[in-house]
């Protein structure tokens, strides 16, 4: 795990950067940087100056990308006993796969609904296009392979579940809810299969999460958290909640012009869903906001790259809340989004800040002198 942790800042530290670290979880900082882009133009109020920032991040975003997709591609050629066992031994890191797919799927979103004015509609389409595609691969995959590893190769108990657990069966549901922007850009003759695709994944996915959850929930009230590096992934349960929430809100726009008959269902569907998950979504962050203060007054909970599990998963409440907002008329969840948005806003700008102060300050992947 210990490309999870920060490493305490010593001169030894401070050797070049040793890409044998290197972790799928790293992608995690691509996701919450492409949220807080995406989440900025899906809220029902503007201020000014807001679609400037939102693309400033989603270019920040898409840079990252870039970077990591490379920096891993050098660790998975040159250090393939590191990434061997990353995936195939050491299960605490293998679910970390489940980011690198979500990290697609949001950066390509980003460019189709923050992007385009910046880089043009064609390249723009073009290229979610490839990342959406990819990344739904890679989701479905990553799903049902980590799974399989769990069940034949991986040394695990039940007693022991974290919330980490959630990410590999979540990726698909990213998919589902982030393919229907693509559905106007597609030939006619194309759209029935991804909505009904997106439909196929959002159903395998929350299906897979039922399974998951109790089994997680069972683990940290038996076992408490192994780490307490490990509390931000309490907020991973709200990943599924609100990317659920707002797949089912972009589908039942969807079916308006893709399966008609279905608009009315799919319409309140998303209502009476959403609400729901929205419901549960504000009593779990009560849990979890409340574990995790404990462990920054009690324990002084050290930074790791785990805190960037404050936020994807509270991106996808803040769009979840502005599809209900969207879909319902009602005020209370537009102002809801936005008193999200500013929580996410703030939990971006800490984990960035401190990643950066990490990676410049010898805590994070370096090798020692």
């Amino acid at each position: 795990m210990t490309t999870l942790l920060a490493r305490p800042a010593t001169a030894a530290a401070r050797g070049p950067l040793d890409l044998a670290q290197l972790g799928p979880n790293w992608y995690a900082a691509v996701m919450g940087t492409a949220i807080t882009a995406n989440a900025a133009v899906a809220l029902p109020h503007r201020v000014p100056g807001q679609l400037g920032f939102a693309q400033a991040v989603w270019a920040l975003s898409l840079a990252m990308l870039a970077v990591l997709v490379a920096a891993r591609l050098v660790h998975l050629t040159r250090h393939r006993a590191a990434a061997r066992e990353q995936l195939l031994d050491n299960p605490a890191t293998a679910v970390f796969y489940g980011c690198p797919p979500m990290a697609l799927l949001a950066v390509g979103f980003g460019t189709l609904t923050v992007g385009a004015p910046v880089i043009g509609t064609g390249p723009a389409v073009a290229l979610d296009l490839l990342l959406w595609s990819t990344g739904t691969l890679y989701a479905v995959l990553v799903a049902a392979g980590l799974p399989y590893l769990m069940v034949t190769r991986h040394r695990l108990s039940a007693l022991a579940a974290n919330p980490t657990w959630l990410l590999p069966v979540v990726a698909p549901m990213v998919a589902a809810a982030l393919g229907p922007a693509l559905l106007p850009h597609l030939p006619a003759g194309l759209r029935p299969g991804l909505f009904y695709a997106c439909y196929g994944m959002f159903g395998a996915s929350l299906l897979a999460v039922l399974v998951m959850l109790p089994v997680v929930f069972a683990g940290l009230v038996h076992s408490k958290l192994p780490a307490v590096l490990l509390t931000p992934s309490l907020f991973l349960v709200l990943g599924p909640l609100g990317q659920s929430s707002t797949a089912v809100g972009n589908l039942a726009d969807a079916a308006r012009t893709v399966a008609p008959a279905l608009a009315a269902p799919a319409f309140g569907f998303a209502v009476l869903y959403g609400v729901a998950m929205t419901g549960f979504a504000l009593l779990w962050l009560l849990l979890a906001g409340a574990a995790n203060l404990r462990a920054l007054v009690r324990d002084r909970m050290p930074f790791g790259m785990t805190w960037w599990a404050f936020t994807f998963p509270v991106g996808t409440c803040v769009t979840g809340t502005a599809s209900l907002a969207r879909h319902t008329g009602f005020a209370g969840f537009g102002w809801l989004a936005v008193a999200l948005y500013g929580l996410l806003l703030a939990a971006w700008a800490v984990a960035g800040a401190r990643t950066a102060s990490a990676l410049l300050g010898g805590r994070l992947l370096r090798a020692a002198a």
